[in-house]
């Protein structure tokens, strides 16, 4: 977004020309919405209203073309009458348009110094401070994701006794899952080998045959279930659960 910094009264706003060009409009649209809802702008929040003197000093100021001498009052938006004109207009171009006013034009980023103006021991330094605040906020949200995924796993350990056996195992093989920072269905075949070795069998191979033979696809769970070893697959879910982690 290339637009001219014009500030007023500390802070950044935008012409009524900047604003129609933004929003995809012109200046009578622009004008029309203002006298439509002049209840709901406030001077000094949303927009500033320049007369006389200092209209004539702020055009010449920034520039701006003079034919805006000839109007009585010439108007300026803050980002907050920014989005009233948004809210006003009320398309999907305006309202793309105002998020990236916000991020984009009216926010000052705190980065934004000019550090070559600066000697380049301050430049150093500022930019080591920049890095550092950058590093500060990656680990925030790092610590952040950490929390999240303990809370998963703790909400896990809560509910490995809650449900039927098979809903019990599905969640015991999910938490291995999670512990092991691997895909639900590679945890399943890291417990079919764990089965097989514990009670020296080839469960895959039985769940194929019972298929075969009853013309039914089922789950494993579903199959250890009708087997009746369910109690054993969660004997070996909670070895592996309590083994070291990979």
């Amino acid at each position: 977004m290339n637009l001219t910094v014009i500030e007023q009264n500390g802070q950044r706003v935008l012409t009524t020309q900047q604003l129609a060009e933004v929003y995809g409009t012109d200046t009578e649209r622009i004008r029309i919405n203002f006298n439509r809802n002049k209840d709901r702008f406030v001077e000094g929040k949303h927009f500033f209203a320049l007369t006389g003197q200092e209209k004539h000093d702020f055009i010449n100021s920034y520039q701006i073309d003079t034919t805006w001498l000839k109007a009585p009052v010439f108007y300026i938006w803050t980002e907050k009458g920014a989005w009233l004109h948004a809210k006003s207009l009320n398309t999907d171009e305006a309202w793309e348009a105002y998020e990236r006013l916000v991020d984009e034009y009216y926010n000052v980023k705190e980065n934004a110094i000019n550090i070559q103006m600066l000697s380049p021991q301050l430049q150093a330094l500022v930019s080591l401070e920049l890095r550092q605040k950058q590093l500060e906020k990656e680990l925030e949200e790092a610590k952040k994701q950490v929390t999240a995924v303990q809370h998963r796993l703790d909400n896990i350990d809560r509910i490995d006794t809650i449900g039927d056996l098979r809903q019990r195992l599905n969640r015991m093989i999910q938490r291995y899952a999670h512990q092991n920072g691997i895909p639900f269905n590679h945890a399943w075949k890291d417990f079919v080998q764990a089965f097989n070795t514990a009670y020296r069998t080839n469960l895959e191979l039985r769940r194929q045959n019972h298929i075969n033979k009853t013309g039914k696809d089922i789950s494993r769970p579903q199959f250890l279930e009708e087997m009746g070893l369910l109690d054993d697959a969660i004997r070996v879910a909670d070895k592996m659960l309590n083994s070291k982690v990979k």
